[in-house]
């Protein structure tokens, strides 16, 4: 009888997408003050209801 394989092989788990290596910046969901007065600055006048 030939033995099932019950692990995964090493090629496999590398490329398995949970167990890749965080791209720094990737998840940056941080911003400057000065972004967030930029974007206020553009939106003034969409926000007010009249």
């Amino acid at each position: 009888m030939a033995k099932k394989q019950t692990q995964a092989s090493k090629a496999s788990v590398q490329t398995t997408e949970l167990n890749r290596m965080p791209v720094p910046g990737a998840d940056d969901t941080e911003f400057s003050a000065e972004e967030a007065a930029q974007a206020f600055q553009g939106n003034k006048g969409k926000s007010r209801r009249q």
